[in-house]
């Protein structure tokens, strides 16, 4: 049994935390605040850490701690710092490519191995960014075993 992660956006905490109020994580597929979001194995911690060391060249220990919004026997809600977005909507494929080389090489930074999964990532990582720019909101992570 592993940890699932669903990413989403909200225009604040408030509303972050009355997502998974609203219904059961299982039914999570987009939720009401009309963005589909995405599901995966990566933690929070490490997306913040690939997309800062990776593209903002910012050293590991300098990478800031998540926000807990809601702690929940069944679930916790974080929120990622808005600079993990941030950088990723102005920088080109070359960009993505070379964070996802530095990732994929560096053998303790707990993640994915493989260059092309980074980039993948990184890539969804992207689209999600324009997204909750586009809809004026902030990164956020639903978190449930």
């Amino acid at each position: 049994m592993g940890v699932t992660y669903k990413y989403f956006g909200a225009p604040n905490s408030a509303a972050a935390a009355n997502v998974p109020i609203s219904m059961r994580p299982e039914e999570l597929g987009g939720d009401e605040l009309g963005m589909g979001g995405m599901f995966t194995k990566i933690k929070p911690e490490t997306m913040a850490a690939m997309v800062l060391t990776g593209i903002e060249g910012i050293p590991l220990h300098k990478v800031p701690p998540l926000e807990l919004v809601v702690l929940h026997p069944d679930y916790a809600v974080v929120k990622l710092p808005m600079t993990v977005v941030d950088p990723l909507r102005g920088i080109g494929e070359e960009s993505v490519g070379a964070a996802a080389f530095i990732w994929s090489t560096v053998p303790d930074r707990g993640g994915p191995r493989d260059a092309f999964t980074v980039y993948q990532l990184l890539r969804e990582w992207q689209d999600f960014s324009h997204r909750l720019h586009e809809n004026g909101h902030q990164p956020y992570c639903l978190v449930w075993p």
